[in-house]
């Protein structure tokens, strides 16, 4: 394979996913809008929340559905239209509040912008795969650090625009600021030139296949309407649904939980909110730099192992910190699962429709924001306590650790069928 130089830096590649899921991450700080738009509209706690379980549903049917688009179109123009539609719906949502619509504001901010919350979180993602093949983990999950960190500019940004001008002032201001960053971001995004493989990798490692460089250590190379169709797929999905449900269910109500559990403040249970964002962060960049060292599937593994300690040992924290610090590994498993998950279908499928592949994948996502707090809501409501959500979820968690030993043989039946020269299938 003869050398190709790139025309493209592939750390301002990188950069580049980062300013676009910086700007999508703002959903994470949704919640600094409750108070203020039940205070100013007369809106309950129902109709202000519904917009964010609106936004995050939009966003798991816009990756599945336009996932083939992103891949057809490419990173940059699928950028621009997620800096449209994401920028646009948020500068909409604003005018919506100006006029007092809860419908208005449902539409444009939890549909409109749900939209380019989906296709501007999947834009990147086979993109910097195929800059990074010999650091996929630390790749996807540079990006994807970008969205669980992007709450941490929002927040007080919008604290203090609200404070300062209004609150549809602050969603036309926020939204024109994301959409010139994700503009900024999709501009330079490009796939590598064919035949290009990173300087200092073994191009013994490579192989050209119909005019895509792959990685040879891939399980398959399959296009989307393939991958989906094999049980490496649904146990992935299930991986991922079990993953998120757990710590979407903790996030949803760390601060009352922890009030209720320990007996924190409102104000201390405010100050661990704050750094389960720096923890879930974190956990994007640590796990998934670690898998691309240790396996994605001994990672996700190590995920179910660790929260399952973690979620048996909860109830029966009632010193803050300790109970604080066992939420914060839990976060960490959560963020990393988001930042493995690009890296980890890249394996399993190779990167030919990557991008639609991981759409669909997010449908998991979509589902597990339901399921996730209403568990736990059902639960309090019906038993006025926390403790039996942890043992439901814990269980949950054994099946998701069954799933990965699964996932585990299957690669294995697969691989060996491989080596034997046996059709295995991709609907077995």
């Amino acid at each position: 394979m003869a050398s190709v130089e790139a025309t493209k830096n592939r750390w301002l590649v990188a950069a580049s996913a980062m300013a676009i899921h910086l700007s999508i991450g703002s959903v994470y700080a949704y919640s600094v809008y409750q108070n203020p738009l039940q205070d100013a509209l007369g809106w309950t706690i129902t109709d202000v929340s519904l917009g964010f379980t609106v936004a995050i549903f939009t966003l798991g049917i816009a990756s599945a559905s336009l996932g083939r688009y992103v891949e057809k179109y490419g990173p940059r123009l699928s950028g621009l239209a997620a800096a449209t539609a994401f920028g646009g719906g948020t500068i909409l949502a604003g005018l919506s509040i100006q006029v007092g619509s809860h419908a208005g504001f449902l539409l444009t901010y939890g549909v409109v912008a749900g939209v380019g919350l989906g296709v501007g979180y999947i834009t990147p993602v086979s993109t910097l795969v195929s800059w990074f093949p010999d650091r996929r983990g630390l790749a996807t999950g540079l990006a994807v650090l970008g969205f669980g960190s992007g709450a941490l500019i929002t927040g007080p940004v919008a604290n203090y625009l609200m404070g300062a001008t209004s609150i549809p002032a602050t969603f036309y201001t926020l939204g024109a600021g994301y959409f010139l960053a994700m503009v900024a971001g999709a501009s330079y995004l490009q796939k590598p030139p064919e035949g290009w493989v990173p300087a200092g990798m073994d191009r013994e490692e490579m192989e050209g296949r119909d005019g895509v460089v792959v990685v040879k250590t891939d399980l398959e190379d399959l296009a989307a309407k393939e991958a989906i169709r094999t049980p490496q797929f649904v146990l992935v999905w299930l991986v991922v649904f079990i993953n998120v449900s757990a710590g979407i269910m903790l996030l949803s109500v760390a601060s009352n939980m922890t009030q209720a559990i320990t007996g924190a403040t409102p104000a201390t249970a405010a100050g661990v909110v704050g750094l389960l964002g720096i923890f879930n962060g974190a956990g994007r960049i640590v796990w998934s730099s670690l898998s691309d060292y240790v396996g994605r599937t001994r990672t996700y593994a190590t995920f179910f192992v660790v929260q399952l300690v973690a979620f048996l040992a909860l109830p029966h924290l009632t010193t803050t910190w300790l109970f604080a610090g066992t939420m914060f590994l839990i976060i960490t498993c959560y963020g990393g699962g988001f930042a493995c998950l690009p890296a980890y279908l890249a394996d399993l499928f190779g990167t030919r429709e990557l991008g639609a592949i991981h759409g669909y994948t997010l449908t998991a996502w979509s589902l597990a924001g339901v399921a996730g707090p209403t568990l736990v809501s059902r639960i309090v409501g019906l038993t006025g306590s926390y403790e039996l959500s942890f043992y439901v979820v814990s269980a949950a968690l054994v099946v998701g650790l069954a799933c990965v030993g699964l996932l585990r043989w299957r690669i294995g039946v697969v691989r060996r069928a491989q080596l034997d020269g046996t059709p295995h299938g991709v609907t077995h």
